[in-house]
């Protein structure tokens, strides 16, 4: 069975996000989630998570889409979610460059070659983690 795996926040659970895990899911039968930590959050967001990383790992699962999800790692960019998933493709929102090419140069660091899929946005003007987050706060 094709493994697929995608990273993300997932703080608050919207369609955008159920968009992206759905496009993921076409691409392998098996989705794996590695769920970002709350200090990647507090870090790259500069902001606190509305829900704790157990909550959100919870929650991810919970959508009936995803089959596995992990936390991320500790050490941002080690990757060891990567190797513990052993997915034939990893998929990522459309947003996500920096994550695109971080990814990259580890694999070819790790002599791996994992074809990366950029999934299409869903209504992203719309459906966009911090217009929802900044609304959920209000």
């Amino acid at each position: 069975m094709k493994r697929a795996l995608v990273f993300g926040s997932f703080d608050i659970i919207h369609r955008g996000h159920l968009n992206f895990l759905k496009q993921a899911r076409r691409q392998g039968r098996w989705l794996i989630a590695s769920v970002a930590r709350d200090d990647f959050i507090k870090k790259a967001k500069h902001r606190e998570p509305v829900h704790t990383e157990q909550e959100r790992l919870t929650q991810v699962l919970e959508t009936g889409i995803v089959r596995e999800a992990y936390l991320s790692d500790q050490i941002q960019g080690t990757y060891s979610t990567v190797l513990r998933a052993k997915p034939d493709v990893i998929c990522l929102g459309h947003d996500q460059d920096q994550l695109r090419e971080n990814l990259v140069e580890w694999m070819q660091t790790n002599k791996l070659d994992i074809p990366i899929h950029i999934m299409k946005p869903y209504k992203r003007h719309r459906y966009k983690s911090s217009k929802l987050i900044h609304h959920h706060r209000s």
